[in-house]
């Protein structure tokens, strides 16, 4: 089991989770934010919820490319369309 490095606070935990989720959120931005490095992450994610909905949450996020920055296709931000830019 790995330990955390801080305790949360139940508002942090559901934030953590809700971010997990996200599939353009990478896990370095839980890090920066939270300092959990994607194995306490799924340490969290398999303590906090019910053991289908973790199953499900790690065969959607495994080896998805939008999890992890290195493995991206774009470095920081959102796509924009170029009809929607400021002229």
């Amino acid at each position: 089991m790995v330990a955390q490095s801080k305790s949360l606070t139940a508002d942090e935990i559901s934030r953590v989770i809700e971010m997990a989720w996200e599939d353009r959120t990478p896990f370095e931005a839980i890090e920066a934010s939270f300092g959990l490095n994607e194995s306490q992450v799924i340490e969290l994610m398999r303590r906090e919820m019910k053991s289908s909905s973790f199953k499900m949450w790690r065969a959607r996020v495994s080896g998805r490319k939008t999890k992890h920055l290195a493995r991206r296709g774009f470095s920081v931000g959102r796509h924009v369309c170029p009809t929607q830019r400021n002229r």
